[in-house]
C-alpha cells in the first residue's frame, strides 16, 4: 500500500519519479481500510528536504499511511516559501484543539543545540505537544534534537556540548538484536551524524531507558523509552546521500571551520562523490517502527492513548 501525500506537494512528484507508491488523497479515500494516521512536526528549516527525506521512508512499508505535516504555531520559518507552508501545515493548536489522534508522531530535530531548551522561542509550547503525545498518540520518534528534547522533558536528561562537532559516517553497534525495531539489522551500522551535542550512556541507563545502538565515538544512537511510547535516534538515518555534503560546503563556502566528515566520502575526498552505506538500514528502522504501529496501535482510534496497549499480547 502506498503513501497517502497530497499530489501537489512536492515530495509527491519526488517519491512517485523514484518508485514510491503514492496515492492522491482522493484515491486513498475510496479504500475501505483504515490507514495509519503518522504525523511530522517538522522543526527543520528546510521544510520541502525533510518532509520528503521521511516521507520517503515511511512510505515504503506494504501499509496505506495518511501523512499530516505539523508545525509550531507561532514560529515563521524563513527557509520556506509562506504559500507551501499555508497549503500543506497545520499548527499545532489547531491539531490540538480538534482532539484527533494519531497513530505514530515524528518530532524532527533543528539547528538550534546551542541553545538551553529553555531559551528556544517555540519551548513552552514544544512541552504542550510532548505531553499532548502522551494521551493522543500511540509511539512518538524523536530525531536528534527533537529526541533530546523529549529526554530532557520527561527524564531531565542533559545534551552537553562537544568540543568539535561529531560530523560524518561513524560505526555504530547493534546492542539489542532482538528488538522488534532491530530486525533486519546488521550487527554492526553506519549513521550519518551532524550534531555539537550529545547525550551519555550512563545518564541513559540512570533514567531507566534502553539504548539499542550505540557508537564507541558518539555515544547512544537509538534508545526506546518504554514508559512514554517513544524512540529517540540522536542520528540522521533519513538523510539524503548529499545532505552531509550540503552542510559541508555551506561551511566551506561561508568561511566557517568545519572537518571534512568522517568517513563520507571515498578516501576522505570531498572531490569525489560520497557513498550512501545506510539507506538500507534506514528504511528497516523506519519500516520497523511502522510495523509496530500497525501491530501494536488501537483499531478504534478514540482508545490511542488510554491505556498501553499492545494487540500482540
Amino acid at each position: 500500500m502506498p503513501i497517502k501525500l497530497p499530489d501537489s506537494l512536492p515530495a509527491y512528484d519526488i517519491l512517485a519519479r523514484e518508485g514510491v507508491m503514492v496515492m492522491p488523497e482522493d484515491s486513498a479515500s475510496k479504500q475501505d481500510i483504515r490507514p495509519l494516521r503518522i504525523g511530522l512536526l517538522n522543526l527543520m528549516p528546510k521544510k520541502i528536504q525533510t518532509e520528503t527525506q521521511f516521507a520517503r521512508l515511511i512510505g515504503a512499508t506494504p501499509l496505506q499511511v495518511e501523512f499530516s505535516l505539523i508545525r509550531m504555531s507561532e514560529h515563521e520559518t524563513k527557509n520556506t516559501s509562506s504559500e507551501h507552508m499555508e497549503a500543506f501545515y497545520r499548527p499545532f493548536a489547531e491539531v490540538e484543539a480538534t482532539g484527533e489522534k494519531f497513530d505514530g508522531l515524528l518530532i524532527t530535530g533543528a539547528p538550534i543545540e546551542h541553545l538551553a531548551f529553555e531559551d528556544v522561542t517555540y519551548w513552552d509550547e514544544l512541552t504542550r505537544v510532548m505531553d499532548w503525545t502522551q494521551t493522543h498518540v500511540h509511539s512518538t520518534f524523536g530525531i536528534c534534537w527533537g529526541g533530546m528534547a523529549m529526554a530532557y522533558h520527561f527524564h531531565g536528561i542533559a545534551k552537553h556540548m562537544l568540543e568539535a562537532k561529531a560530523f560524518g559516517c561513524f560505526r555504530h553497534r547493534n546492542i539489542a538484536p532482538a528488538s522488534p525495531y532491530l530486525r533486519g539489522f546488521s550487527d554492526e551500522v553506519v549513521m550519518p551524524v551532524s550534531r555539537w551535542t550529545e547525550m551519555r550512556q550512563a545518564e541513559m541507563e540512570g533514567a531507566g531507558l534502553k539504548t539499542l545502538v550505540a557508537s564507541d565515538d558518539v555515544g547512544p544512537a537509538l534508545v526506546e523509552d518504554t514508559a512514554h511510547r517513544a524512540l529517540y535516534v540522536f542520528n540522521h538515518f533519513e538523510y539524503d546521500s548529499d545532505t552531509l555534503k550540503q552542510e559541508y560546503d555551506r561551511d566551506v563556502d561561508a568561511g566557517t571551520p568545519i572537518n571534512v566528515p568522517v568517513n563520507y566520502y571515498p578516501a576522505d575526498d570531498p572531490r569525489r562523490a560520497p557513498m550512501n552505506r545506510w539507506r538500507s538500514h534506514a528504511h528497516l528502522l523506519y519500516g520497523n517502527w511502522v510495523s509496530e504501529l500497525y501491530l501494536t496501535t488501537p483499531y478504534d482510534m478514540d482508545q490511542i492513548g488510554l491505556a498501553s496497549t499492545d494487540l500482540r499480547k
